[in-house]
C-alpha cells in the first residue's frame, strides 16, 4: 500500500527525502525544543506521556525509541517505565547531539544512549527490544511501510510499537482552526525563531499528506503486525497508535 508521504520534502523536490529531513533537523537542532512547546502549547507533553503509559502492562526492560531526536520521549519513557536500557536513533547528529547533552546532564549514561542511524534500516539484531517507540518521526519516513518493517523486524514476538504522530482534525470548526494555525502561524513562528524559512513549511505539507488514523493502521497490518489499536488524541490534532508484533 503505497502513500504520498514520500513526495512531501523539506527543502528541494527533486533530492532524496531522507538526506533533506537530516538536514533541516541538523538545521533547527538548537531551537526545536522551544519551538515544540511553543507551537503546541504544552500539549505534546500530555500526548507523550499518555503514549509511554500504554507500555506500562508490558513492562519493557530493552527499548528502541526510533527517531529519537533530542531525546525527550525516551527520557520521559524512562521516568514512567524506567527500563534497563533504552537506545535512541536519529539520522540527524544536530539532534542527537542536544540529546547527548541532555543524558550527560542527567546523569542517564548506562541508562539512554543513542546512535546515529537510518529509520529504515535499523542497525540492531532482529527481535531484539522489548518494545519500540516513535514520537512525531514516522512522517518523515522516505519510505513508511519499509520504516515500519524494519520497526517490527526488531520487535521481539508479542512485543509492542508505540508510534504517536500528528494527524489532521475533521470536525468543524476544529480542522479550520487547526488548518489556519498549522498554515499560517506555525511557518511564521517557526521561520522567527529558527531562521529556516523552509522547515515550518515543511510541517503543515508532511501532516496533511499523512495517512492517518485507519489508513495507517492498515499500513501497519499489511507489513506484519497482528493488530493496530488507533487513539485520536486532542479533537483529532495527534494519535497514538498501539502496533502490536
Amino acid at each position: 500500500m503505497s502513500n504520498d508521504a514520500s513526495t512531501v520534502k523539506p527543502y528541494n523536490p527533486e533530492g532524496g527525502k531522507k538526506e533533506q529531513v537530516a538536514d533541516m533537523f541538523n538545521n533547527i537542532s538548537k531551537t526545536y525544543d522551544l519551538l515544540n512547546r511553543f507551537m503546541t502549547m504544552g500539549i505534546d507533553t500530555i500526548w507523550r506521556k499518555k503514549a509511554i503509559k500504554s507500555l506500562k502492562s508490558l513492562n519493557p526492560q530493552m527499548m528502541l525509541d526510533v527517531a529519537t531526536g533530542t531525546g525527550d520521549f525516551a527520557i520521559e519513557a524512562i521516568r514512567i517505565l524506567n527500563p534497563k536500557k533504552i537506545i535512541g536513533v536519529d539520522i540527524s547528529q544536530g539532534m542527537l547531539d542536544v540529546a547527548k547533552e541532555k543524558i550527560k546532564k542527567k546523569g542517564l549514561e548506562n541508562q539512554f544512549e543513542v546512535c546515529l542511524g537510518d529509520s529504515e534500516a535499523l542497525p540492531f539484531e532482529d527481535q531484539t527490544f522489548d518494545a519500540v517507540t516513535v514520537a512525531f518521526g514516522v512522517r518523515n519516513f522516505e519510505n513508511l511501510e519499509q520504516g515500519l518493517s524494519d520497526i517490527r523486524r526488531v520487535l521481539k514476538p508479542d512485543g509492542k510499537a508505540i508510534i504517536l504522530e500528528l494527524s489532521n482534525p475533521t470536525a468543524f470548526p476544529i480542522k479550520q482552526l487547526f488548518n489556519f494555525y498549522f498554515n499560517k502561524i506555525t511557518p511564521a513562528m517557526g521561520k522567527m525563531i529558527s531562521k529556516d524559512n523552509r522547515a515550518y513549511e515543511y510541517l503543515p505539507e508532511s501532516v496533511a499528506k499523512f495517512p492517518d488514523g485507519e489508513r495507517f493502521a492498515a499500513i501497519t497490518k499489511a507489513v506484519g503486525f497482528k493488530s493496530c489499536r488507533v487513539r485520536p488524541q486532542t479533537f483529532g490534532f495527534c494519535t497514538i497508535y498501539e502496533c502490536h508484533n
